[in-house]
């Protein structure tokens, strides 16, 4: 790997940009994907690798690559310390979702409620702006309170995450959305919030909830079909 090469490559890494190093069998030579000089297949399939977080050998036009993806890590952040999200982090863990709970009710948001998560208490409009959210952040708002949920939203809205969420009904949810033009989304960004969030499985319990939370999520993140929500 030349200096130049490995130097672009932790920079991507440390601006959380995905990409993939692209390295041409036998000779060696390297290059990083996306790239506006590369062949347009190779990075196509670059995109598809860093969606299904995966790497690969390929034989391209005569030559033969290999491509081996460097993705961020995945993170979950969940606005509301509420029973929901309790059920979201055991099944967010082994998947490779990173869970962060952000709540300001310092009685909600407890070491003894979620042990295994980073929790922040600061407001969430305030806490997903020191968080940074990118194209590797998952977004999801429980807690039914428009001061709590809106300005995560709003945030969630302005940035690069992959998937954004609310809890509630679609009565709850339309209003949600008249709240959040009045802020300047317009009907395109809007159309990012997946609400009611999850898929359509019949969940009634907080941990069928979770589940199908979840699974649109991970439908979401690797471009799968979905159907209506939950």
């Amino acid at each position: 790997m030349t200096p130049e090469i490995a130097a672009a490559l932790a920079a991507g890494r440390g601006g959380k940009r995905p990409v993939v190093l692209a390295t041409r069998l036998p000779d060696g030579a390297q290059r990083l994907l996306p790239d506006g000089a590369a062949p347009a297949a190779l990075n196509e399939r670059a995109e598809i690798l860093l969606r299904t977080d995966r790497s690969e050998t390929l034989d391209l036009g005569g030559e033969r690559w290999f491509l081996r993806s460097y993705n961020p890590p995945l993170r979950l952040i969940l606005v509301g310390a509420v029973h929901i999200a309790q059920a979201l982090v055991p099944l967010a863990l082994p998947l490779g979702l990173d869970p962060i709970i952000v709540d300001p009710r310092l009685a909600l948001a407890t070491e003894d409620r979620f042990p295994a998560s980073r929790r922040l208490t600061d407001w969430p409009d305030e806490a997903l702006e020191a968080l940074g959210l990118d194209a590797r952040s998952a977004v999801v708002a429980l807690t039914h309170d428009p001061k709590l949920d809106d300005p995560g939203l709003d945030l969630a809205l302005r940035s690069e995450a992959f998937y954004i969420g609310a809890l509630g009904s679609r009565k709850s949810h339309a209003a949600r959305l008249e709240r959040l033009a009045a802020l300047g989304h317009h009907a395109e960004g809007l159309a990012r919030i997946r609400g009611p969030v999850g898929l359509a499985i019949g969940a009634v319990t907080a941990p069928e909830i979770a589940l199908s939370i979840i699974a649109e999520i991970i439908a979401v993140l690797r471009g799968a079909p979905l159907g209506a929500g939950r």
